[in-house]
């Protein structure tokens, strides 16, 4: 028997939101990434010159 057009649409949905989900995930710990990168940057210029004198 051949899947219903409902299913097949159901199930193509289901496939999007799942990527969408996972895209928005991903992008989220892109975005924590790069700002504790840039935290660790501005702490380590803070710290530099105090070192040195």
């Amino acid at each position: 028997m051949a899947p219903t057009v409902g299913v097949v649409v159901g199930a193509v949905a289901a496939v999007i939101t799942v990527g969408v989900v996972l895209t928005a995930l991903l992008v989220a710990v892109a975005v924590a990434a790069v700002s504790v990168a840039v935290v660790a940057l501005v702490l380590r210029s803070l710290l530099m010159p105090s070192r040195q004198r």
